[in-house]
């Protein structure tokens, strides 16, 4: 509680029998100070300023700043931001907590007491990542799949029950439960969180940050909330303030209905698509106008999931009836929701539909406009309208096979097909900001003018039999997984009962998945399988091969498994550019699977859709996905079940009492969880033996107080790198190769290959993350030219020979070279990954330099004291003339040692007898980034402090 209340807010609401002290936002008043008219974003931040001022690092003038916000401003005023909780998965849970327990040793060994780590916000973590799809299109694949993920996964497990005894304020919902978003916002997510301090009931909006991007699907239900990277995780577990500056907030307001045939996922495609292209990284976007009050929930949280692929901070919708219908459904109390009704309307948290809140940049969509879509083959914001998939298909092949395949249309084609990135950025520059839906709802290219012209294209087909003596002809194009997977859409009934009714319709059709497609159905909690149960659908998706394969993030993480053996054979042996299509919020270069060149996001139904079709070579509003009993044409429009249908039997299958059983006792897990050995003590007992849990060196060797910070010099480069990089290219989630130097690593310790499991599940161990840095299997290092996955060049010798990232890596730390990263557009986009970080910092790299960045992955670099730089406006490596074959000096990086952070620092790079200086933007954007810096790292600085405070 604040141990200040400068403008006198704390007041005593009482809802039912029971009192709530709360601090009312009406009671900031004062010249230039309009609270009514701020965002619904900003008033929560406002009211967290109000309870935790304590005149030193929240103080009247931040809340006054925050009170009279400039809407047209900006960003330069930094606040303090505590959330009310953290949330983690536990592909960055796992690290999370192995910091945590590092640091209690590091603390002892400062002279400090370890019990003093510990988590001083309450912090929940979802076992979700961790479950593959290696057994499919069976009635037992649920089960086998969760022995095998108990087998491959049981060090992870332990240390995680470990943590849960050793940790006060911990929670674990165990493995085979759902996805961490869904449990969040179906269970954990309170909305007005209430909390006992010095004796008083206190109530505050329901704030947190989690460890996975996606954190944002709770804005669905009002809770303000953000991804962050697993070490700022950490940091608010254990009672420091995210820093941030106050941001522009985007409002993006909302007309009319959903038409008849366009799903929630379509929406949310249209949504990203303009919100991408308008530019909102690093803001908040909030939804408000009459829209939003027919908006229902499910809808809402789709749309707050997608968050990270427009970029944005946040996507938050305010609190109104609908959010209060949700809480019911969900089993939340009637205490509970009376609490949330009389707290948002109390502080004007509630939605009023007629309101115009001061925003700082608008846009505007009427959903009657929205159509059927999908995304891809590469990234979330690349919308496709369903009607022109199969040109868009056949116009982004050709980045994707060689001119040689037969049947290629030569130079028209590839011509014609320049590449699905470049086409949008020719029709749509970054420039470009639609305002209204109109714009942003037209197909982003012209296929029609860019498919070869005679209507052909590349064609590779391969002959495959089946070991049950199955036999087709496999092609580019090919769906080779189908999946109905990821938060997204498993949280939305509406599309969810829409895809199990499509297979019903199509069964009774006589239809069946073509035989080359993996099928798989990885719901977002059991209550889905309660409500598929209840409606009588659940036969129909296993006649299809949509079995239930886990709760879990599965496909849409990596974790998709093998393809079918004989299809994948087929892919390599002729180098086929086949496709995933799946229901999830990720579709990058490398994510899904290492055979399947193409991804594409869809709405379940047509995942189902493409399952019956199996290629997306084909248009599914005239094409036929096969033939009924009598041998006649079956269209999607035959099997596409109407909006009344699907409502009917949302309806008749979901009730609260389901969510209330299925919720009941949420942490407690199976038999195998209950019988998992779990180490105990105040600190963790390591094992040396182990290749999932190590101790990482991030605390060897620190001072009591910081080292001076030094410029940098002799730095060589180890990547040069395009635009669009994402995490999953720094740092990869998916399979590991047993030729890479993460899978040597792991058969020297004795570790089979099919036990190899993935790099998210490794993320315990620092010795495997470092050898997978940069280790992504599509990553294109401009300075290793012709390779394609891990290599750079070694200039420690004179030849400059092609090696591994890790290898070079090796010898330039041995030479006490200092090492930098060249990079374009948004590098670090994608998901929160704490390791694209932490294996740049052990590396040895010591500055990026990049075009722009994304929010998450610049915060989490200084959080690991590497330092982000960006080239001067309108600049990069290209017009400046950088090969990556320089050598770097960084020069005026000292300054921050005076307590100020430096507007540029001075770049050389040297190459033979060519100089190229420029000033170099300093990325460090608050002071309390800067603090991190200073102290090697954002875990450093909280041990140092919570040291001294011992």
């Amino acid at each position: 509680m604040a141990s200040k209340d400068s403008f006198g807010a704390k007041k005593t609401l009482e809802v039912g029998d029971k009192s709530y002290e709360i601090f009312r936002l009406d009671a900031v008043e004062g010249d230039g100070l309009d609270v009514q008219s701020l965002p619904f974003s900003l008033k929560v931040l406002l009211e967290n300023l109000l309870r935790t001022e304590d005149g030193a690092d929240i103080t009247e003038d931040h809340i006054r700043a925050l009170a009279g916000w400039d809407a047209d401003a900006q960003p330069d005023k930094e606040i303090q931001f505590t959330p009310a909780r953290v949330i983690m998965q536990d592909f960055t849970g796992v690290p999370c907590i192995v910091d945590l327990a590092t640091m209690r040793e590091a603390m002892a060994e400062l002279g400090g007491d370890p019990t003093k780590i510990n988590p001083l916000a309450p912090a929940e973590l979802v076992i979700d990542h961790s479950v593959i799809a290696d057994v499919f299109g069976s009635p037992e694949a649920f089960e086998r799949n969760v022995e095998i993920e108990y087998d491959r996964n049981r060090e992870r497990y332990q240390f995680l029950r470990w943590g849960q005894g050793a940790f006060e304020d911990f929670k674990v919902v165990p493995p085979g439960t759902g996805i961490v978003h869904q449990v969040n916002i179906e269970h954990l997510a309170r909305t007005v969180f209430t909390r006992e301090v010095d004796g008083e009931l206190l109530a505050y909006p329901d704030t947190c940050v989690g460890t996975d991007s996606h954190t944002t699907m709770v804005n669905g239900i009002g809770v303000v909330g953000w991804g962050v990277g697993g070490i700022e995780a950490e940091a608010a577990m254990l009672g420091q303030p995210v820093s941030m500056l106050i941001p522009r907030v985007v409002g993006f307001k909302l007309n009319g209905d959903l038409p008849e045939g366009s799903t929630a996922t379509d929406l949310v495609l249209t949504i990203t698509e303009m919100l991408r292209k308008h530019g909102v990284v690093g803001k908040f976007v909030e939804f408000y106008g009459p829209g939003v009050s027919a908006l229902p929930l499910a809808n809402r949280a789709t749309i707050g999931n997608m968050s990270p692929e427009f970029g944005s901070t946040i996507a938050v919708f305010p609190i109104d009836e609908q959010t209060l219908d949700y809480l019911e459904l969900t089993g939340r109390s009637a205490e509970q929701r009376a609490l949330v009704e009389a707290y948002a309307k109390e502080q004007g948290l509630w939605h009023d539909p007629s309101a115009e809140p001061r925003y700082s940049e608008r846009l505007e969509l009427d959903l009657a406009t929205v159509v059927p879509s999908l995304a891809g083959p590469k990234r979330p914001q690349d919308r496709v309208a369903l009607s022109e998939a199969k040109q868009g298909f056949r116009a982004a092949l050709a980045d994707y096979v060689d001119e040689g395949d037969e049947g290629a249309t030569g130079p028209d084609a590839a011509a014609g097909a320049q590449g699905y990135d470049e086409s949008v950025e020719e029709t749509f520059p970054a420039s470009d900001a639609p305002s209204h839906s109109g714009e942003a709802s037209a197909p982003p290219v012209d296929y029609a003018s860019c498919a070869p012209k005679d209507g052909g294209r590349p064609s590779n087909p391969v002959k495959v039999t089946l070991e049950d003596g199955t036999e087709f002809e496999l092609d580019h194009g090919a769906v080779t997984i189908a999946a109905i997977t990821s938060c997204t859409n498993t949280s939305n009934p509406s599309v969810m009962i829409g895809a199990a009714l499509l297979a019903k319709n199509a069964v009774e059709k006589g239809l069946q998945r073509k035989p080359w497609v993996k099928t798989t159905l990885a719901p977002g909690s059991k209550v889905v399988s309660d409500y598929y149960d209840k409606a009588g659908l659940t036969p129909y998706l296993d006649k299809l091969g949509f079995n239930l394969v886990g709760y879990g993030c599965t496909t849409c993480i990596g974790n998709s498994g093998p393809l079918i053996p004989e299809v994948s054979a087929a892919v390599n042996e002729k180098d086929l550019a086949v496709t995933s299509v799946l229901s999830g919020n990720r579709n990058f270069e490398g994510r899904i699977n290492p055979d399947v060149k193409m991804n594409y996001l869809a709405s379940p139904p047509l995942v189902v859709a493409y399952a019956l079709a199996g290629s997306m070579d084909l248009d599914l509003f005239t094409d036929p996905l096969g033939q009924d009993q009598d041998g006649n044409d079956v269209f999607m429009k035959d099997i596409w079940p109407s909006p009344a249908e699907v409502e009917r039997v949302i309806g008749e299958a979901m009730s609260s009492e389901t969510f209330e059983k299925e919720y009941a006792d949420v942490f407690a897990g199976d038999q195998r969880w209950q019988e998992l050995p779990t180490p105990e003590g105040d600190t963790f007992a390591w094992d040396a033996e182990s290749t999932y849990v190590r101790k990482p060196p991030y605390f060897d060797g620190m001072p009591d107080e910081p080292e001076a910070v030094t410029d940098i010099e002799g730095a060589r480069v180890l990547l040069k790198l395009g635009d669009s990089v994402t995490t999953d290219h720094i740092s990869p989630a998916g399979a590991i190769k047993k030729d890479s130097p993460a899978g040597r690593y792991l058969a020297e310790h004795g570790v089979e290959q099919r036990d190899f499991n993935s790099y998210g599940s490794r993320r315990g161990n620092h010795e495997v993350m470092i050898r997978g840095t940069f280790a992504n299997i599509r990553l294109r290092n401009q300075l290793a030219q012709g390779t394609e996955g891990g290599f750079t060049r070694d200039f420690t010798r004179d030849d400059a020979p092609v090696t591994t990232v890790y290898e070079a890596s090796e010898a330039y730390l041995a030479a006490g070279t200092p090492l930098v990263v060249l990079a374009g557009k948004e590098y670090g986009s994608g998901s929160s990954r704490d390791w694209a970080a932490k294996g740049t910092a052990l590396l040895g790299v010591k500055a990026v330099i990049a075009e722009s960045y994304e929010r998450i992955h610049r915060s989490n670099l200084i959080g690991m004291g590497v330092l982000p730089l960006q080239y001067p406006e309108g600049q990069n490596a290209e017009s400046l003339g950088l090969t990556g074959e320089e050598t770097f000096s960084f020069t005026g990086v000292t300054e921050l040692n005076d307590g100020t952070t430096p507007r540029t620092v001075k770049v050389t790079a040297t190459r033979g007898d060519e100089t190229v200086e420029f000033d170099a933007v300093v990325r460090i954007d608050t002071p309390g980034e800067a603090n991190y810096y200073r102290n090697g790292g954002i875990m450093q600085y909280v041990l140092r402090n919570l040291r001294r405070a011992s």
